[in-house]
């Protein structure tokens, strides 16, 4: 039997095994966010590393942090062959409104095929999926073709705020020669996708600050500025009308997309008419000359999130406010840095800022951008494996969100990150009756293994970056 025939056997006759056992770990709140489920998050830890440790993973610890611990685990026994790090998270968001879900969110319900439950998607489900990959190798062959560590941290949720103090302090207990990582999606149902990049973030708060109180505008309106009207020039001096970015310097680190990436997306289709339904819009926007994945994937956006200031009650109330203010996040892409953007930002603001205000600038958290070029081995060899358990050509995409601490653990530990996916984007992660199709986790489970032998076929030298 081939190794995928193996994995095959391994699966159909544990199904219903592995899917209990994943009902047990979604029954766990392990809310990251909420000081109340502090020690459902330790259970979730000790429950994930006692599954690690019944797969075959060695040297075990709950390595505490100042805030939620982080698991290890490793398996180092594949002499000369290269090392994969795997990196998860067992916490979950919120799952308000409770109102709206069918099933109880820490009550996993399986119906149609999907496995309903907060975390089941995201990422939960999948972290499990690269456990038990491991454990149906160690069962069925009685190694791995592969070195593995995996690092699976209770903090994603709410930024990974001390993972990247963690890498810092164990690089060399993490070296490897990739980084693989589900926590993304695939580009559509039975439509397999590696995504090799995502864009970076960072984000300021402006405020206008006018006269030292609100002023009855018929007393003082045309003779005092106006801090919403100063604040909507500075938000309309952002961009043109064809959505080009008219900040000094903003696009001069912009990295440049290759003939092959605009190629593969173009490949990918492109439907118009569905997403204007889908989102409720009558035309698409963005920056000219683009196609809609390369304004949505490769290139940096500035929006404005939310704009505050004066009377929003019902009716009218004739004032002239002493303030007004707006948040604003721009999506980055390589090789653009985010403190650089915040200080051309800045500039901007002072250079449009109309006379009779003060305006200031708070800076929120910045994220860098990552990317591991498409044809780079690693990322190659993830499109096999898909494509030998999916049977159809694999998609090579860019996120267009951003996963900060993807970009950490590319800077600190100098590696191809490798992000292979198996949710959907209509899975409502983050949101009421959150599910995972079990389809892609029978799948899945098939890919993950497959993948530890097409590493295996690689030097060390071959997997640099």
């Amino acid at each position: 039997m081939t190794h995928l025939e193996k994995l095959d056997h391994h699966f159909k006759e544990k199904r219903d095994e592995h899917l209990e056992q994943l009902k047990g770990f979604l029954r766990i709140p392990s809310i990251s966010s909420l000081s109340e489920h502090k020690k459902d998050m330790q259970v979730a830890a000790e429950w994930l590393m006692d599954s690690c440790k019944t797969a075959g993973l060695e040297n075990l610890s709950i390595d505490e942090t100042d805030g939620h611990p982080v698991i290890y685990g490793d398996w180092l026994h594949a002499e000369g062959k290269p090392t994969i790090l795997v990196y998860g998270h067992y916490d979950v968001q919120p799952v308000d409104p409770l109102n709206l879900w069918v099933s109880g969110p820490f009550e996993p319900e399986v119906r149609d095929n999907k496995l309903f439950a907060r975390g089941a998607s995201d990422d939960k489900g999948q972290v499990f999926m690269h456990v038990k990959a491991v454990e149906a190798l160690m069962q069925e062959t009685g190694s791995l073709p592969v070195n593995v560590k995996f690092i699976i941290e209770g903090e994603e949720e709410i930024g990974s705020p001390h993972l990247e103090k963690y890498i810092e302090a164990n690089k060399e207990k993490l070296a490897a020669d990739v980084i693989v990582i589900s926590d993304t999606g695939m580009q559509g149902p039975g439509q397999p996708a590696v995504c090799y990049g995502l864009r970076g973030l960072t984000g300021v708060q402006i405020d206008v600050q006018g006269p030292k109180g609100d002023l009855h505008s018929g007393l003082y309106g045309g003779g005092v500025q106006n801090p919403i009207h100063a604040l909507a020039e500075i938000l309309a001096s952002f961009r043109d009308q064809e959505g080009t970015i008219t900040v000094d310097g903003f696009y001069d680190n912009v990295r440049p997309l290759s003939d092959e990436e605009r190629e593969a997306y173009k490949a990918l289709g492109f439907n118009e008419e569905a997403l204007k339904e889908e989102v409720g819009v009558t035309e698409l926007f963005g920056e000219k000359g683009f196609t809609h994945f390369e304004r949505t994937w490769a290139r940096p956006t500035l929006e404005v999130n939310g704009v505050f200031g004066g009377f929003s009650g019902e009716g009218i109330k004739t004032v002239l406010p002493a303030e007004a203010g707006a948040k604003i996040t721009c999506r980055l892409v390589p090789d653009q840095d985010p403190d650089e953007i915040v200080k051309k930002l800045k500039a901007h603001i002072e250079k449009h800022k109309p006379v009779g205000v003060t305006v200031t600038v708070s800076e929120f958290d910045k994220g860098k951008p990552f990317i591991t070029p498409f044809d780079h081995p690693a990322i190659q060899a993830a499109g096999r494996s898909y494509e030998k358990v999916y049977n159809v050509p694999t998609a090579y995409t860019r996120g267009g969100g951003s996963i900060p601490i993807v970009a950490a653990f590319d800077e600190i530990l100098g590696l191809p990150v490798v992000l292979m996916g198996f949710g959907l984007d209509t899975e409502n992660f983050h949101a009421p009756n959150e599910h995972f199709h079990l389809e892609n986790f029978d799948q899945g489970l098939r890919v993950i293994g497959d993948y530890y032998y097409e590493i295996a076929g690689f030097t060390k030298d071959e997997l640099k970056k």
